[in-house]
């Protein structure tokens, strides 16, 4: 299946797998607003169907976040980051939401799924341009409270095609959690997601005669795989370089560079 992708084609999928993993571990932002985008790009030139690229774009994007985020999910384990009970609070509204998430993108359009995610880049745009931070309450909330923000989270994250970072870590925030155990969380929390909804969209789409060839479902497994090696290979170096380089700068140019791409996907 390799020797149908062109040299291109699959240069492209490794320079967006190192991109998404530097920029992932120098700013702590998901993979999935990079990879969506391109995927939706590329997906359109090998000849996918046009009814089909962004849901194939969103699954692609989740399969390699289940990987992504258990690699994360361990390194913050280790250094006792992560609040498992918290985790453990809000899993069940996120599994939950992941599977809606499914069955409410399955219904839409890909024009709509890409309108959507246009609008969503651009308020990430400006949220770290501006960086909008939410207002803290006291306490966290009660099981109930958890379970519904679970459910908002995992419903978008899935129809993004997003590990859910985006949203949970402001969540955490507003909770009054520190930045870092709220990133940690988070990753913990991104597994569950990516998992619950790659599976689902899998299912949902198993007998669907109009995906591209070597698919699995909406999976396009080809571009996963190569996305997933380089990721998991740049994140690290990209943690790395954050303690060397000017992140402020390079979160301004990242913001303008979303602010383009959500702008463009509106187009």
């Amino acid at each position: 299946m390799f020797a149908e992708m062109t040299i291109q084609i699959i240069l492209i999928y490794a320079l967006t797998g190192v991109f998404a993993g530097l920029m992932g571990g120098m700013l702590g932002l998901g993979g999935g607003i990079i990879i969506v985008p391109v995927l939706h790009y590329i997906f359109i030139q090998q000849g996918f169907a046009s009814s089909l690229t962004m849901h194939q774009a969103v699954t692609t994007s989740l399969a390699t976040i289940i990987f992504t985020s258990l690699f994360a999910t361990y390194e913050h384990h280790q250094k006792q980051a992560v609040s498992w009970s918290i985790v453990y609070r809000i899993a069940p509204g996120i599994l939950l939401g992941a599977c809606l998430g499914v069955f409410i993108a399955d219904s839409l359009s890909s024009n709509v799924l890409r309108i959507i995610f246009g609008i969503f880049e651009m308020l990430v745009a400006i949220q770290i341009w501006f960086e909008v931070r939410p207002t803290k309450i006291v306490t966290l909330p009660n099981t109930n409270g958890f379970i519904f923000s679970g459910i908002f989270i995992g419903i978008f994250s899935t129809l993004l095609g997003i590990g859910g970072g985006t949203l949970t870590v402001p969540f955490l925030l507003w909770c009054n959690l520190n930045i870092r155990n709220a990133v940690a969380i988070s990753s913990a929390c991104s597994f569950p997601i990516a998992v619950a909804a790659t599976t689902t969209f899998i299912i949902a789409s198993w007998n669907n005669p109009n995906v591209f060839m070597h698919s699995i479902g909406y999976l396009y497994w080809p571009a996963a795989l190569i996305i997933v090696m380089m990721t998991i290979i740049f994140a690290p170096i990209g943690a790395r370089l954050a303690h060397y380089l000017q992140t402020e700068i390079l979160k301004r140019i990242f913001a303008i560079l979303l602010m383009i791409v959500g702008i463009n996907m509106l187009i």
